[in-house]
């Protein structure tokens, strides 16, 4: 571990926000990843102590940087890496309910569609037009 900075893109790969460090650098390059309330490059140094906003899919993390790290290790260590904030946790639970709450309110068939449906279908979504 490394005490003075690491590049963002490093330590979102090595504290396992990200599968490759080569998404992690995309999705700071996409403007995904704030460091302080800033934009961040992947190239941009992360300090301990550093507050950094991940968006990654549907979801918002908000954490404090603990560690540094610039090679990726087991889960636990990378989960020291970092404090994710009280209020991030929260808004993330609330967003998890409301998934599940929609899921169930439009559940998915039973089964797949046969020939005759998809046909059926198509009929009606050409009709439309």
């Amino acid at each position: 571990m490394s005490d003075q900075a690491v590049r963002i893109d490093k330590w979102l790969w090595a504290a396992r926000f990200f599968k490759t460090r080569g998404l992690a650098s995309e999705m700071a390059g996409g403007g995904h990843i704030l460091i302080n309330g800033d934009r961040a490059k992947a190239s941009r140094s992360v300090k301990t102590g550093d507050t950094v906003s991940i968006q990654r899919d549907q979801e918002l993390f908000i954490v404090t940087v603990t560690g540094l790290a610039e090679k990726r290790g087991s889960a636990t260590i990378a989960q020291s890496l970092y404090q994710e904030t009280e209020q991030s946790l929260a808004e993330r639970s609330k967003q998890a309910q409301l998934r599940k709450l929609h899921a169930a309110s439009a559940p998915a068939p039973e089964k797949r569609p046969d020939k005759k449906a998809r046909r059926q279908i198509i009929r009606f979504i050409r009709s439309k037009d």
